[in-house]
């Protein structure tokens, strides 16, 4: 396969191409993550509306009816469900970690097993955040292990 990067100026409207003899499922799924980082979320915080990208988003999370984005330091208020989050999130690095948690794998620093066959996962800023056991599985797999 081969693969051309050609960066243009400024005023270029950015495009991709991808020319396949089929179009296989790991085309697909680069495609729609590709779109969906591309596209970024809005999230309110302080009275501000904020455009976050998926990549700044730690994990997803419903509290009293009330949802979340987690993004290191900051917590910002969304108008979504958390069914609607992760269907956006399909073919991404985000996982169903619990009855109220969607995650970014790719903010995870280690892993631990935890009680009842949970997994704490201590993110790259420190937070802890539990995977309940019928999720591990996806996570193992999302981690290579």
């Amino acid at each position: 396969m081969k693969i051309i990067i050609e960066e243009i100026g400024n005023g270029s409207e950015e495009e991709l191409i991808l020319r396949c003899h089929e179009l296989t499922p790991e085309m697909m799924s680069l495609v729609q993550k590709i779109k969906t980082r591309h596209n970024g979320l809005v999230g309110v915080r302080d009275d501000e509306i904020h455009k976050l990208s998926f990549d700044e988003i730690y994990y997803f999370e419903v509290v009293d009816n009330k949802s979340f984005f987690y993004c290191g330091e900051d917590v910002y208020e969304s108008k979504l469900k958390l069914y609607e989050f992760e269907k956006l999130c399909r073919e991404t690095s985000f996982f169903r970690a619990s009855k109220s948690t969607v995650l970014n794998s790719e903010k995870i620093e280690y892993i631990k097993p935890s009680l009842s066959g949970r997994f704490e996962a201590t993110l790259i800023n420190g937070e802890k955040v539990i995977v309940s056991r019928q999720y591990v599985i996806r996570l193992k797999e999302l981690m290579g292990l």
